[in-house]
């Protein structure tokens, strides 16, 4: 299983990983960071395989990804 961190402060709120994600496992935050920016969070952590397109796509290396 594998376990997807955002980092919400650092998140520009691209969308890239939104787009690449093959599961589109990603969306976009109802709540905004401290630069007032709406950052991309995972919608079910169970359902990511853990392949590593969001965290290869996300231009300010945001995302990290933890496989058991």
């Amino acid at each position: 299983m594998a376990e997807v961190r955002i980092n919400r402060q650092r998140c520009k709120s691209c969308r890239l990983c939104i787009v690449w994600c093959p599961k589109k496992n990603l969306k976009i935050d109802e709540t905004l960071n401290d630069a007032g920016v709406f950052p991309a969070v995972v919608i079910d952590a169970a359902s990511c395989t853990g392949c590593g397109m969001c965290f290869a796509m996300c231009p300010d290396s945001c995302i990290e990804i933890k496989i058991d």
